[in-house]
């Protein structure tokens, strides 16, 4: 037999204490607490955290880790060893490669996420505006995209780059770095296109959406309102990923002397400045190539984790 109190709360209204719990217990749980329940007992989402947040403390406070100036040159100490006085020995000119590899964090970080951000508002913007108006709109967007597709990523990045700044050149730190990272997101935004057409697509045939616009929403509440939260999942993971693939293609770049480069500090300049010198002083290039390795791996796990957790098969 049922219990009376439940019964009386049910005819009453659902008033009370048993109605409060029924009530309680099946409230629906959004997506993003049903990922958090899953990341906050994975390993390998806390261990990329713990690594994301110490290389964004080196990144935003570099002087927490060292207080010596990267710049600052002995020709005297050139290629000495690692040491007490220097952990990570000297550099060809003599300065501490401890310094510039903790100071290199900041731009190669920089450079990863605004390349990304720049990336996620051309491509999120193509992939809404083709998922949603589709027909001529579509059409047009995805040409462009699959044009910039069908050009090599490291061969579009050399002729963009050595025509707008050559190796000849001498742009200053802010130039230089707004020039890579708007190469960097022009070759990639046609990926996060599809990514974010695709999730458009599945999002706006949904019946919220067809209500939505039943009851004379205009496009702007429903891109906004409905279509762009629930397409936020496959985009967040791209994006967590393409971080670390950034940095490396910064990196790659720098090594092919096209990309960042003096006055500018990063890990890619201090590979590419010592691989000439890899049997003389491997230590100059080994401690900065650990770093960036490091980095971009914190961004793929950290991905990694995010995507397991939001893939409803897998959950």
């Amino acid at each position: 037999m049922s219990d009376p109190s439940v019964t009386q709360d049910l005819i009453h209204g659902g008033e009370g204490p048993a109605a409060s719990v029924v009530s309680s217990s099946n409230r629906p749980r959004s997506l993003w607490q049903d990922t958090w329940d899953i990341l906050r007992h994975r390993k390998i989402f806390w261990i990329s955290f713990i690594m994301l947040i110490l290389f964004l403390l080196m990144a935003a406070f570099p002087s927490l880790f060292t207080h010596k100036n990267p710049d600052y040159a002995t020709l005297a100490k050139s290629m000495d060893p690692p040491s007490g006085e220097a952990w990570f020995g000297y550099d060809l000119q003599g300065r501490d490669v401890f310094a510039r590899t903790i100071y290199g964090a900041r731009t190669s970080i920089i450079v990863g996420v605004l390349a990304t951000l720049v990336t996620v508002i051309l491509g999120g913007v193509a992939g809404v505006l083709a998922a949603y108006y589709a027909r001529w709109v579509d059409s047009i967007l995805s040409r462009i995209g699959e044009i910039f597709l069908g050009v090599p990523y490291v061969l579009g990045a050399i002729i963009i780059l050595g025509t707008v700044a050559p190796a000849q050149s001498s742009p200053d730190r802010v130039t230089i770095m707004a020039v890579v990272i708007i190469v960097l997101a022009v070759l990639g935004w046609p990926i996060l296109m599809r990514i974010a057409r695709s999730s458009v697509i599945q999002a706006k045939h949904q019946d919220y959406v067809q209500a939505a616009r039943a009851l004379g929403a205009g496009p702007f509440r429903i891109i906004f309102k409905h279509l762009l939260p629930n397409s936020l999942a496959p985009i967040l993971v791209y994006s967590t990923i393409t971080i670390g693939s950034y940095i490396g293609a910064e990196a790659t770049l720098s090594l092919l002397g096209i990309g960042l480069r003096e006055p500018v500090i990063s890990w890619g300049i201090a590979i590419a400045d010592h691989t000439s010198y890899i049997r003389t002083g491997a230590h100059a290039m080994l401690f900065p190539a650990a770093f960036l390795s490091l980095c971009v791996l914190t961004f793929v796990m950290l991905g990694e984790a995010v995507r397991d957790a939001l893939d409803p098969k897998l959950r």
